[in-house]
């Protein structure tokens, strides 16, 4: 199964994320200090079922991951993803 990892900010440098299947939410949490964090606890929080995970931040999907891409490069996917949105939303002004 691959699940959406839904990650936005909620405040000055506090973050919450849900994990979804198929729209259906899983768990979550909220926060957090940065998107690498709740990119971690999303992973942490996984079961055997899951093969890899959809990154989204503010609602736009930066990509798709295998589980151990997720653990070893969190901090980089988590800057693409911001990166991703930045464009995004500059693109759409």
């Amino acid at each position: 199964m691959i699940v959406r990892f839904n990650i936005d900010p909620i405040q000055q440098d506090q973050y919450e994320y849900r994990v979804t299947y198929e729209g259906e939410d899983l768990y979550g949490d909220s926060g957090l200090d940065s998107m690498e964090a709740c990119i971690v606890a999303a992973t942490e929080g996984l079961g055997q079922d899951a093969i890899a995970a959809e990154v989204a931040y503010k609602g736009i999907i930066s990509g798709t991951y295998a589980l151990a891409s997720l653990a070893l490069v969190s901090a980089q996917i988590a800057e693409h993803a911001l990166q991703t949105t930045e464009a995004i939303e500059e693109a759409g002004k």
